[in-house]
């Protein structure tokens, strides 16, 4: 494919993803499109399908109907399922970022905290230590990590801590497409606001495209431009995110904004 303007065509497009788990559906004809530059939510109860389409879109779990294609740096698009499970690999290594709920699934936890952000690089071809330490310093420094604590272990920080240096290597290769599953759960609230505005700050900064599954539409408000909302598997609802918030269309939306479900 000819080489276009990244603008002229979303970065990552779903065509009627569709997950089976034997008899139950994960989810159903799911298909959007996601602009580069674009942070789009998807929200819904727990069971909702919101992770099952996460993982189908970050090349981690190949769907039962569908396609989900992808725009690369070079302009070409791919189909994310006919790539090799090593270009996969190294996508997800390099144009892209996976921010998961509990850092320890992100992070390696038996190297410091400088080398799980360095290891990033390395994969772009990095070699020289003294390059490679100091972005992985400039890099904690960028997510409020102090850096003298650079050779320390993982283990030995805080849940907020931890969520930083995953998001701190995720971002050092300055990836084009993050996806973040509920990148500020079972953090406490004082720990969440601060980290929901670090979170906001890079993806601006940075014109990151973002794709972010959370319960909590506070969370979804704050981060999202356009909004999914997911029930039983299935879309029920979507557009800009303010606009599905405050004027609801779907019951199921409904509910889940006057919070008498709880999700």
């Amino acid at each position: 494919m000819n080489s276009q303007s990244h603008h002229e065509q979303p970065l990552l497009s779903t065509k009627n993803v569709t997950v089976y788990y034997g008899n139950h559906i994960g989810c159903r004809n799911v298909s959007f499109d996601l602009w580069p530059g674009e942070v789009i939510g998807i929200v819904g109860e727990s069971g909702s399908g919101k992770t099952t389409l996460l993982n189908s879109i970050s090349a981690r779990l190949e769907p039962d109907e569908g396609v989900i294609d992808y725009q690369l740096h070079t302009g070409d698009r791919v189909n994310l399922y006919e790539l090799s499970e090593a270009r996969r690999r190294f996508l997800i290594r390099t144009e892209w970022g996976i921010v998961h709920q509990n850092p320890r699934d992100g992070l390696r936890m038996g190297v410091s905290a400088g080398a799980n952000i360095s290891e990033r690089l390395m994969a772009l071809g990095g070699r020289h230590y003294g390059t490679l330490r100091d972005s992985s310093e400039q890099w904690m420094t960028s997510v409020e990590l102090d850096t003298t604590r650079i050779d320390d272990m993982p283990r030995e920080f805080s849940g907020g801590m931890l969520q930083r240096l995953q998001i701190a290597r995720n971002l050092v290769t300055q990836p084009r497409l993050v996806f973040m599953d509920e990148p500020t759960g079972g953090l406490d609230v004082s720990v969440q606001a601060r980290l929901l505005d670090l979170i906001r700050q890079l993806v601006s900064k940075l014109d990151l495209a973002a794709v972010i599954v959370t319960h909590d539409l506070a969370v979804a408000r704050l981060l999202s431009q356009r909004l999914l909302v997911m029930h039983r598997g299935e879309v029920v609802e979507s557009g800009l995110t303010d606009q599905v918030l405050d004027d609801p269309q779907h019951p199921y939306t409904q509910l889940l904004v006057s919070s008498v479900l709880q999700v």
